[in-house]
């Protein structure tokens, strides 16, 4: 299948604006042929709206999630989205994926910075996977996917492909994360790691835009030209990877290891 992921420059608080250019990137990808979207995280609010995020958050079955939804249906295809979710007086940063009638949502575990943790209580590590065109994907957000334990569970859950909303920062570190670990997350465990950055400004924050999507044997299938808006394409084929996963047999060995073998 052929997966879309749009690296986006949010509107903090602008839930609108950013509804709008959801329904724009889905155009194009559907335009494209791409079957699935996925966009960064908290996306739909703007990740730096701050103090406004607990009034933009909405629960999992609000009219945000309707809105989302309603895009999905009108291009023929699933939408991975970031949002503020809220559960009863909790407040999650979440990412939604809607496909049809189908939906779904990840809770964050992992929560970064003060910045998060002031703003969000952060989820068990939780499973969950969805699927889509014949694939299983699997859900984290951002800081999850640098630790190996939250992919490598996806992974043992049979996951195909794993999508990460992110809104890396600029800097070193950033640079390290994206060019370095995502590769090796989709490596170590012969999936495919989707990894999709917000770009620009955004309140007080300015992002990496280091977007990319990795395949099982670690090669890079895109990645934006530049640090701007980017519309990407990758064509996700476990099948073609057979040689890889039979050379890197990393699951099958930690399961017989697990079981005493």
């Amino acid at each position: 299948m052929l997966l879309a992921a749009l690296q986006m420059q949010s509107h903090p608080s602008d839930v609108a604006a950013n509804l709008d250019r959801l329904e724009r990137a889905a155009a194009d990808a559907a335009a494209g042929g791409a079957r699935l979207l996925v966009t960064p995280e908290l996306g739909l609010v703007g990740y730096g709206a701050g103090s406004d995020l607990p009034l933009l958050a909405e629960p999992a079955d609000g009219p945000l999630a309707g809105s989302v939804a309603a895009i999905a249906r009108r291009h023929s295809l699933g939408i991975v989205a970031g949002f503020a979710e809220r559960d009863g007086e909790t407040v999650y940063n979440s990412a939604l994926f809607v496909s049809g009638d189908s939906c779904a949502v990840y809770r964050k575990s992992q929560l970064y910075g003060l910045y998060e943790k002031r703003w969000f209580r952060a989820a068990p590590p939780s499973t969950v996977l969805v699927r889509h065109d014949g694939l299983s994907f699997g859900l984290l957000i951002c800081y999850d996917v640098e630790f190996p334990e939250n992919v490598r569970r996806l992974a043992r859950a049979g996951a195909d492909a794993v999508l990460v909303p992110t809104a890396l920062p600029q800097g070193g570190s950033g640079d390290f994360i994206a060019s370095h670990m995502i590769a090796v997350r989709a490596f170590e465990n012969q999936v495919f790691v989707a990894y999709v950055d917000n770009c620009g400004r955004d309140g007080d924050f300015a992002y990496a835009g280091l977007s990319r999507i990795a395949a099982p044997d670690g090669a890079i299938l895109t990645a934006p030209g530049d640090r701007g808006e980017a519309l990407l394409f990758a064509r996700l084929e476990p099948q073609a990877y057979a040689r890889s996963r039979a050379e890197n047999t990393y699951l099958s060995d930690l399961k017989a290891c697990t079981n005493g073998g």
